[in-house]
């Protein structure tokens, strides 16, 4: 878990879970990528 969220988010496990700004921070770069692959999924179903 350590290695995907560092390379994911560039920070580790530790400073996510005790930073409340890192974590909003990272929460909100997982929610636009997870809009963004929704996004590119129906496109998908559309063209498809």
């Amino acid at each position: 878990m350590e290695k995907a969220m560092h390379r994911s988010h560039g920070i580790g496990y530790g400073e996510y879970t005790r930073s409340h700004a890192v974590r909003l921070e990272v929460e909100k770069k997982r929610e636009e990528q997870y809009k963004k692959s929704k996004e590119i999924v129906l496109d998908l179903m559309m063209t498809g």
